[in-house]
């Protein structure tokens, strides 16, 4: 019932699928010296975040006829290590994604496709990627997961919807860049991270585990900051800002359900309530659009 995790806090090269590979591997070797069992890495580490015209040259198949992939996979296998890697995924029909690929054992046990492309300030990806439209958890060798990608986080429904799935630990990576200053010298967007991963991770009294990269693409300067949230919402576990890092925690998996038999949240959620008021609030006309399905 414990699980050793590690978040791979590393800085890839923008297109560089050779390189980023490289990186990966090498970060699972040393993985492998401290006993980590599921190595999470950042949002679209196979590939840089900010690629604009480059996204339609570096899409990958998640499978073992994937030259980027079969190593990943392999190594999975070896050593006995599931891993959670970012991508970009293309669909039969030339859909382009951002994707988190699950792999464990050799085989890749689930995709997520973002269901929330941030395309404000900054942020351009609705221009190139398509919208997931999924939200599931899945079961792996140390119970059920669910993994999201950086935006889907900012929205409550996708945690939410992992929750009520069986996902008692949420896997989120990120490619979030640093923006801002508060009152004091910490990044206005790293506390704003900060308290939604603590936020989740009390109210679905569940562990939440969040990497994000490090590094520069065109101006940016992502700022890492990766932690652990155990089921009381405290941080177990944070790597440094704006460095390279392995961050290693243990979870103590019981550790959810002696939380939840002392705050029984997921005993009383009123999933009928929600989804009878759902359907009322669609079947309306509202004067201003509710969003996408």
């Amino acid at each position: 019932m414990r699980l050793t995790l590690g978040l791979a806090q590393i800085y890839p090269k923008i297109g560089d699928l050779t390189h980023n590979l490289k990186l990966h591997l090498d970060t699972i070797e040393a993985a492998a010296g401290h006993g980590v069992e599921l190595l999470v890495f950042p949002e679209l580490s196979l590939t840089g975040y900010n690629l604009q015209d480059l996204t339609y040259e570096v899409a990958l198949t998640p499978d073992a006829n994937t030259p980027t992939f079969a190593p990943l996979l392999a190594a999975s296998a070896e050593r006995r290590m599931d891993l959670m890697v970012g991508f970009v995924d293309r669909d039969v029909r030339g859909r382009y994604f951002i994707a988190a690929a699950y792999l464990s054992g050799g085989k890749v046990l689930h995709v997520h496709h973002k269901v929330y492309l941030p395309t404000y300030a900054l942020f351009d990806e609705g221009r190139y990627f398509a919208l997931g439209d999924t939200v599931r958890a899945f079961d792996t060798r140390f119970g059920r997961l669910g993994m999201l990608i950086c935006e889907d986080f900012w929205h409550v429904s996708p945690p939410y919807l992992l929750w009520l799935d069986g996902a008692d630990v949420l896997l989120l990576h990120s490619a979030s860049p640093g923006r801002g200053l508060d009152s004091g010298d910490r990044l206005s967007s790293a506390r704003w991270v900060q308290l939604a991963n603590q936020a989740y991770g009390s109210l679905f009294t569940s562990y939440v585990v969040h990497c994000n990269r490090v590094g520069y693409e065109d101006g940016l300067n992502f700022w890492g900051g990766s932690a652990v949230i155990d089921p009381d919402g405290e941080i177990m576990a944070a790597g440094p800002q704006y460095e390279e890092a392995l961050i290693i925690a243990t979870l103590d998996l019981n550790e959810i359900r002696r939380t939840r038999a002392r705050l029984p949240l997921l005993r009383d959620e009123r999933t009928g309530l929600m989804a009878r008021e759902l359907q009322r609030i669609l079947g309306k006309t509202p004067s201003w659009p509710l969003g996408g399905s």
